[in-house]
């Protein structure tokens, strides 16, 4: 496709700003109506780039529905959105693919149906299931071909780009997150498992009122140890790295570019059909998750990836 590509974006719920942010990457924004946004970290990190530097080229959000209909007029204002619509379905026939722009794995499949089954390509938000029923279901729809891409945007945090070479063979790996393992253990869990790749083994639940630490092991013996503590939210996005001769700390805090990245391979992968990662590597990440919140379900029992993964 030479032409400009049309997005459609569907879905508002309580904690994600999504809408406003993604919507404002791609099409550009609107400065004094994105500063009504309410999630206020959004205008202050788009706000750190040059206003004509926001958008990416060959693709743009042309229609947008929200789950409560008062918050649709108020993302089209910020983020440059021509189309509201009164039901998600009513974009079919206008778009080249759509964005479920919510984080809840637990009803996902639900809400991208419609689209799947009309044959259009879907972006989800992570974390793209976070139960067996869920995951069964994506995992069959991409058996049958359909085009679903779901990835957190830490997977594209330049911080995490870096030569880490100096710090030798790596031994141990932490990374945090703040809210809860559910909907955002998978940001802690994506920000460093490009270093690894895939080949988690197992998962183990340290819980408390608090929130979540998990244990990993994976095959290349490097220890990883994801934190989710619900009410942390200065520490969101903090990594340790632990070498053979060196350690590093390192912040990710670029989350514009960190957003733009994972939108970007998206809209390339909608261009050239080739996916910015296997979707059986998603398919394991999501089985982590799961893993996690079975352990913490079984009082910190040690649960098998293989295990979880042999009932999809």
């Amino acid at each position: 496709m030479n032409r400009e590509l049309k997005l459609a974006m569907l879905g508002m719920i309580e904690g994600n700003g999504h809408p406003y942010s993604w919507s404002g990457i791609i099409n550009g924004y609107n400065p004094a109506e994105m500063a009504k946004c309410p999630y206020a970290g959004i205008p202050i990190y788009m706000g750190k780039q040059p206003l004509d530097s926001v958008r990416i080229p060959g693709a743009r959000v042309t229609h947008i529905w929200c789950d409560d209909p008062a918050d649709a007029p108020k993302v089209a204002a910020a983020s440059l959105i021509e189309h509201i619509v009164e039901k998600p379905e009513d974009v079919i026939g206008h778009v080249d693919a759509t964005v479920i722009a919510t984080d809840d794995g637990t009803d996902h499949v639900r809400r991208a149906r419609p689209f799947v089954e009309a044959g259009l390509p879907v972006f989800i938000d992570k974390p793209m299931a976070t139960t067996i029923s869920e995951l069964r279901q994506m995992v069959q729809w991409h058996r049958e071909g359909r085009v679903l891409l779901s990835t957190s945007g830490m997977r594209y945090a330049p911080e995490m780009r870096a030569d880490f070479s100096a710090l030798g063979e790596l031994r141990w790996i932490t990374s945090f997150t703040c809210k809860t393992w559910e909907r955002y253990g998978i940001h802690a869990l994506e920000a460093v498992e490009p270093l690894l790749g895939p080949g988690f083994l197992t998962v183990q639940a340290h819980s408390d009122a608090g929130g979540d630490v998990m244990h990993l092991t994976h095959r290349s013996g490097v220890k990883v140890t994801l934190a989710a503590l619900h009410d942390a939210y200065g520490s969101f996005g903090a990594v340790h790295l632990y070498g053979t001769k060196g350690d590093l700390a390192v912040k990710l805090t670029d989350t514009y570019h960190a957003f733009r990245g994972q939108l970007v391979a998206f809209i390339d992968m909608l261009r050239t059909g080739q996916r910015p990662l296997p979707f059986d590597e998603t398919v394991e990440l999501m089985a982590v998750i799961i893993a996690g919140i079975r352990s913490r379900e079984q009082s910190g029992s040690v649960i098998l990836i293989q295990d979880v993964l042999s009932e999809i």
